[in-house]
């Protein structure tokens, strides 16, 4: 008898519906249960992948796995068991079977019950009450405690007022994804809510998912809440051990009028202060004015309560040369790189941060590592990979710039009008860079910090000459914005020409001009800097929320300023980003 023969009789006495794959992926036999799987009348001959969507090395990673992928075939689920039969360098590959669909239902079963739980926050509540006459505020009390049961109603949800502005409810993960799939159009319907207010109504939701038990899912959706809160609110968060996904995020983040917590937080910085032994402040990578004049105003704070500290400083961009020799010259500030840093620092050092609350993008992330207690004080959205562990956390996106939050701090650190005029003039500058000259993310507090600043010795003049730039800089940004394309939905991009070391401002100077254009909504430029990475510059008039495009390409940023560095073309990043920008309309 045949080869083949005994073959046959053997795939027949399988208990399973198999088959046998070729070392080209073709299949080459199979016995009568295969119908069980596939419903054509004969597969041999066929393409193993385009049957099941399986890749000839993935079956042979499963023989080592001692179990495969599951696929889904006539109404059925089958786990996929492989095996590797003859000679090592062209084997035949059994792939088995195995009928798993009660198996599967019930999981999907198990899924779909398994218990979520959403903490809804009304952003701004304090807010809104003051800014409603007192006739009204039962009636916008009553409609938002409507809204949000009916939201927990339509998601047969359990729900309890938690507090006067929040709601803890629960619900089976089967509705998330209704949830998921519209967005979370709780956000967009309770916008439409009209208040005595000057600004829109909103809502902070934090969901969490997939714990090993409840309490597991509480904390997740508690840190996400606090991620929805960080990031500005106005948005949702979902959660789980291994992802964070967010929706929304379409409002300017609404400023707070009462400056208790910066008098709280000057009061904590005061005491970590006078506890620490050695005080270093430190600002993001490449730091630009917000971050070298934030880092001079906590020196200052330090002074104040009779505290030397130092300045961690790796690299002067040459935005930065004309105030860094200023402060040099000086001989009252004193800077040392991180190298040096991490010879002295310890559990008796205090660490203070400025400007940025991401370890990545720190002048030096090994001081992390350091035993030093954590101060951070930063106004940009709260990013997944927030530095965590800090003794002290002031993170605040309403605010234009970190130069505006250390500048409230210094109000109540110590007394007034100390600062020295270089130090006012950083700050004031810090401000002006972040808020593209006063024309975007301002608030009353920010110009009654200008004010101050303004007050105490800083010259207009002086913090303009801070941005003057070379010859061959200007050439650089004019052509960008000469070449800039105009497309039909509002956008604007550029590409910056060659390398520039000075990549990271031009490109957001470029974006900040190009929004002066008539009808153009958001700006985005690109080019590499003198390492050769590709940095890209984006800002918008808030129709179009630059931050969450920049976060998928590993940056951030705000709702209308944002940015990234990738190793992508120029060209690669700007398709990616017109596609983005399309796929959010």
């Amino acid at each position: 008898m045949s080869e083949s023969f005994f073959e046959k009789r053997l795939l027949e006495a399988v208990p399973v519906p198999v088959c046998i794959v070729d070392s080209n992926g073709k299949v080459v036999a199979c016995n009568s249960r295969i119908g069980e799987v596939f419903i054509y009348d004969e597969i041999v001959g066929s393409d193993f992948f385009a049957l099941t969507g399986c890749k000839l090395e993935e079956l042979k990673s499963y023989v080592d796995r001692g179990t495969g992928k599951i696929v889904e075939r006539s109404d059925k689920s089958f786990q996929i068991h492989t095996s590797l039969e003859g000679p090592e360098e062209d084997p035949s590959i059994y792939v088995f079977f195995d009928d798993v669909t009660g198996y599967a239902k019930l999981r999907a079963k198990y899924e779909a019950e398994k218990t979520c739980v959403c903490i809804v926050r009304i952003d701004n509540y304090d807010e809104l009450i003051a800014s409603t006459p007192p006739d009204m505020r039962m009636s916008i009390t009553s409609l938002l405690d409507k809204t949000v049961r009916k939201w927990a109603a339509e998601n047969k949800a359990s729900i309890v007022r938690h507090k006067e502005n929040e709601y803890v409810f629960y619900f089976e993960h089967a509705f998330l994804k209704g949830m998921t799939d519209s967005k979370f159009a709780i956000l967009d319907e309770v916008r439409q809510i009209e208040t005595e207010a000057d600004f829109p109504m909103s809502f902070s939701i934090g969901v969490g998912v997939g714990g090993e038990n409840l309490v597991d899912t509480e904390e997740n959706a508690s840190a996400a809440l606090d991620m929805a809160l960080g990031r500005g609110g106005d948005q949702a968060v979902v959660k789980d051990e291994n992802q964070t996904d967010y929706y929304g995020g379409k409002l300017q983040t609404v400023e707070k009028a009462n400056k208790g917590k910066s008098r709280v937080i000057a009061h904590r910085l005061k005491q970590m202060i006078g506890e620490a032994e050695r005080i270093y402040i430190m600002g993001h990578t490449n730091p630009d004015m917000d971050a070298f004049g934030s880092a001079l105003g906590i020196f200052r704070v330090c002074k104040m309560n009779g505290k030397d500290a130092t300045i961690v400083l790796n690299e002067v961009n040459e935005s930065l040369q004309v105030i860094y020799k200023q402060a040099i010259e000086t001989g009252k500030y004193h800077f040392v790189t991180g190298e040096q840093a991490m010879d002295w620092a310890d559990e008796k050092t205090l660490l203070v941060i400025v400007d940025t609350h991401r370890a990545s993008y720190l002048e030096c992330p090994g001081l992390l590592e350091s035993g030093a207690k954590l101060a951070i004080i930063d106004h940009h959205r709260r990013a997944t990979d927030a530095i965590k562990g800090a003794a002290l956390s002031y993170i605040e996106p309403y605010a234009s710039s970190a130069a505006e939050l250390v500048s409230e701090i210094l109000q109540y650190a110590g007394p007034k009008r100390v600062l020295e005029k270089l130090e006012a003039e950083a700050l004031l500058g810090g401000m002006t860079i972040d808020t593209n000259r006063f024309a975007v993310k301002t608030g009353v507090r920010t110009f009654e910090a200008a004010a101050w600043l303004r007050r105490s010795g800083a010259d207009t003049t002086e913090v303009k000459r801070f941005f003057q730039i070379d010859m061959e800089s200007f050439r650089v940004r004019a052509r960008a914005i000469a070449s800039a394309a105009i497309h039909s939905n509002g956008v604007a991009t550029s590409i910056c020409e060659g390398e520039n070391r000075e990549a990271q401002i031009i490109h957001s100077q470029v974006a900040d001009e190009l929004l002066n254009i008539k009808d153009v909504r958001a700006s985005f430029v690109a080019g590499r800097n003198d390492k050769g990475k590709t940095v890209i510059s984006a800002r918008s008039l808030g129709e179009i929320n630059v931050q969450v495009i920049m976060e998928k390409l590993g940056g951030g940023g705000h709702l209308t300023t944002a940015g990234a560095q990738v190793d992508m073309t120029p060209e690669e990043v700007l398709e990616y980003v017109k596609k983005a920008v399309n796929e959010k309309r």
